[in-house]
């Protein structure tokens, strides 16, 4: 298979499963169909983001959405709830604070790889 296919295909399984594990299974009762559509989104740019070798932080985040860091930190908590991403304590990009790092969990690309996509 040539490379440019297996990528699309990868993007593709990538997208079938978050919509399928976002979509299909809600955290509670509360969660508005509203906010899963924002995690699938928030996944498709945290995935491409990661294609690119980009940090997946709060303010890299907010860069690339042109969301507000409440509107990033709300859509990205939903996601480490829901196991989707992981999240590291890091020092900052001046090294003296601290900042929120996230990675697409190791779990969700075990079912990506078991769709023989990985």
């Amino acid at each position: 298979m040539t490379r440019a296919l297996k990528t699309q295909w990868h993007n593709l399984a990538f997208s079938g499963l978050i919509l399928h594990e976002i979509l299909d299974h809600p955290l509670d009762d509360d969660e508005t169909p509203q906010a899963r559509l924002k995690q699938v989104g928030m996944m498709t740019i945290l995935y491409s983001m990661n294609q690119a070798h980009q940090k997946l932080t709060l303010s890299s985040i907010m860069e690339i959405t042109a969301l507000t860091r409440s509107g990033v930190k709300e859509t990205v908590d939903l996601l480490v709830k829901r196991g989707m991403l992981d999240e590291t304590i890091v020092k900052n990009s001046m090294g003296r604070g601290t900042a929120r790092q996230f990675e697409i969990s190791r779990a969700l690309l075990e079912k990506l790889s078991s769709f023989g996509a990985g």
